[in-house]
Formats: C-alpha cells, sequence, structure tokens
C-alpha cells in the first residue's frame, strides 16, 4: 500500500499545495487562474491558517515528501444560489474546499481520508451545524466521488438555463470527537513536526466560487 503523510499545512508547504491547486485549476477546469475564485490558493495564510476555525491539509508522498494533494475547511457558506446560502449560513456551515489530488494519485483513497479529516476537525469544533461543498460534474470523478459521501440539495443542471452546471451537496458530519492528530509517521520523509489540526500561528509572517470538489 502506498504510504502518505497526511497533517495541517505548514509554510514549508505553502509552495507544493498552491502548485497542486493551480495544475487542477489550470489543467483540469480549464479557467486558470481567476481571482474571485481562487484567491484562497494564492493567500491561504489569511484564508485557511490564520483562523482557529479553518484547516488546509496536505497529503504528502511518503516516497518523495512532496506535496500530492490537498483538502481545506472554512466557515463560509456559499453565496449563491439563495436557497442554497439561506440553508448554509456562514459560521454555522463548514464548506469543504480545495479536495484535489494529483492524477497520478488519485484511487488510492487519498482524497477521502482528506475528508474524513476534514469532516472530523468541524465535529469536534463545536460551532458546526453542517458540512457543505459545491462541485463541477465535468471534472473527471467529481461527481461519483462526492455522491458517495453525500447528498444532492441542489443541482444546476436541473434548472431551465442550467445554470452554471455545479451540483451542491450536503456531507453529514460524524458525531464529535477529538481532532485528529497529524497523521505523519516519524520517519516520513520531507515531513516538520507532528501538528495537530487545531494549532495555529498567530503571526502570518511566522505561519505560516469556482468549484471546491475534486
Amino acid at each position: 500500500m502506498h504510504d502518505y503523510c497526511i497533517r495541517p499545512a505548514g509554510p514549508e508547504d505553502l509552495d507544493g499545495a498552491r502548485a497542486v491547486m493551480l495544475d487542477i485549476v489550470y489543467r483540469e477546469f480549464g479557467t486558470g487562474y481567476v481571482p474571485r475564485w481562487h484567491r484562497d490558493i494564492i493567500d491561504p495564510v489569511a484564508a485557511y491558517l490564520v483562523p482557529d476555525r479553518h484547516l488546509l491539509l496536505v497529503a504528502l508522498d511518503g516516497g518523495g515528501g512532496e506535496v500530492v494533494a490537498t483538502a481545506a475547511l472554512d466557515s463560509r457558506g456559499p453565496a449563491h444560489p439563495p436557497h442554497v446560502a439561506e440553508r448554509y449560513p456562514c459560521g454555522t456551515t463548514a464548506q469543504l474546499r480545495r479536495v484535489y489530488v494529483r492524477r497520478e494519485h488519485r484511487r488510492r483513497g487519498l482524497a477521502r481520508r482528506l475528508v474524513g479529516e476534514l469532516l472530523a476537525f468541524a465535529a469536534a469544533d463545536g460551532g458546526y451545524r453542517s458540512a457543505y461543498l459545491h462541485t463541477d460534474p465535468a471534472v473527471e470523478g467529481a461527481e461519483s466521488f462526492w455522491r458517495s459521501l453525500g447528498t444532492v440539495v441542489h443541482d444546476e443542471r436541473d434548472r431551465a438555463n442550467g445554470g452554471q452546471g455545479i451540483v451542491h451537496f450536503d456531507v453529514p458530519l460524524p458525531a464529535s470527537r477529538p481532532r485528529p492528530v497529524d497523521a505523519c509517521a516519524p520517519n516520513c520523509a520531507g515531513t516538520a513536526p507532528s501538528t495537530a489540526p487545531g494549532a495555529r500561528h498567530a503571526d502570518p509572517s511566522s505561519a505560516r466560487p469556482r468549484p471546491t470538489g475534486r
């Protein structure tokens, strides 16, 4: 079985995380970098590392220590469509974002492990009442993956004009349990000392919508 280390992103992981995310939005979404959709990719410190209730995870290839996958969570609910935004308000909604796995590392259960860690973090937070995400079904494997984990609450393809073709999902939160610990083995190449996902860098200088699905 291929070995991966999953941990909260630290300063040393950010370049690798950005590379994974940008490769996906350029090569698979075909949009390239669009500031209003992808600002968090360029500034993950402000988006995920500084806020206590937000989280950015990275998965490192145990063989080489490079970042091969990402997954993020924040407390911002969706902005649209209106009935979905009303159902998933900011502050009590854990929105799953940037669950991206490099193509050569897919079909190994890595995305499912990352999502499980995000959901455990949200459950342990105590303030989240639901988990939400939206994804582009045009991305290979995205829709089937999220259907295996959640329930469709709105499919824009059902609208008369098709909307943007985005599918919106509710993903059940697990029963609350302690926040997950760093899953990197002590001897994993390229990893830093273990850090619990709840830990944050208070000083950004030292720290460290288009679809957010797979």
